[in-house]
């Protein structure tokens, strides 16, 4: 089974997504009727749209297709398995605080650009919407098609959102070894394994940093609108050295790494991926074979 496939399997609740977000990890007694009132072929067709329309009027390559996978992913990226609290059931990042947890700076952008959608479609929820935009996006740049189904709720309010900011992971702890083990803590908590870390990382090849963000800056790849294994061929084959300038003028960033064009990035967290030799044989594997990453 391919590494998208058999993540998504393992993400079964009341959907199953794709390599990059949980989604809802666990199961609720919903009833999916909604699923007869929301045409998903309309929904999916209308942030389609939005994501063209704002392609257009950007007109410089970038796109909210990374956006939206970065906010399905978010949403779902708070999961844990071992009292089922947080997950993408809920769309608890529409409140504090979970709306201002640092890992979540910048996707207002996505949350606002969706909202006529949800007013073009009232019944389908927020919780909903946030993952099937992430689907969308995947689906669109050239990824696999996504199972998905309807039935995630929404609450009122961030109450029962986690009460840490510690859930998603973090691009640096300040070492390799400490890097590596955050993000064995964060994903293992989900339920995920090392194999499943790699190839969520995969995301990476869609979109890009944003200093007024997360502080990073730079896209992963030439082709961030693209989804594909060109992330882990990068990773492999591409020399990386530490990030010392940016526009003719010292880098006062965070530390990250650039290629030899200086035009493409890679934060310690990616880094790590080919650092540690459990993570290294997956990468190598998804850099020689996309069929391996995606059918």
């Amino acid at each position: 089974m391919n590494a998208i496939r058999l993540t998504a399997t393992k993400l079964a609740g009341p959907a199953a997504v794709v390599v990059i977000t949980t989604t809802s990890l666990y199961p609720t007694p919903v009833a999916y009727a909604k699923e007869a009132n929301n045409d998903l072929t309309k929904v999916k067709d209308a942030i389609q749209e939005l994501i063209d329309t704002d392609m257009e009027q950007r007109g410089d390559g970038t796109s909210l297709y990374g956006t939206m996978i970065r906010l399905a992913w978010h949403c779902s990226g708070s999961y844990s398995k071992v009292d089922n609290s947080g997950g993408s059931n809920g769309a608890r990042m529409r409140f504090a605080p979970e709306k201002d947890w640092g890992a979540n700076a910048g996707l207002g952008v996505a949350r606002a650009a969706l909202e006529p959608i949800k007013e073009q479609f009232p019944e389908l929820t927020y919780a909903d919407l946030y993952t099937l935009a992430g689907v969308v996006a995947v689906e669109s740049a050239g990824g696999p098609t996504i199972p998905f189904r309807l039935g995630r709720t929404d609450e009122d309010s961030g109450e029962s959102s986690p009460p840490e900011d510690g859930r998603l992971p973090d691009a640096d702890k300040g070492s390799r070894k400490m890097t590596a083990r955050h993000l064995r803590d964060v994903f293992y908590r989900m339920g995920f394994n090392d194999r499943d870390i790699v190839a969520l990382s995969g995301a990476h090849a869609m979109g890009r940093c944003h200093t007024d963000a997360s502080g990073y800056w730079g896209p992963w790849t030439f082709a961030e609108n693209t989804f594909s294994n060109e992330y882990f061929r990068l990773l492999v084959e591409e020399r990386w050295s530490p990030k010392a300038s940016h526009n003719g003028k010292p880098w006062t960033g965070p530390d990250q790494f650039e290629d030899s064009t200086g035009k493409l990035m890679m934060l310690p967290s990616d880094m790590v991926l080919v650092l540690d030799p459990d993570f290294k044989k997956y990468v190598e594997q998804y850099a020689k074979d996309e069929d391996a990453f995606f059918p």
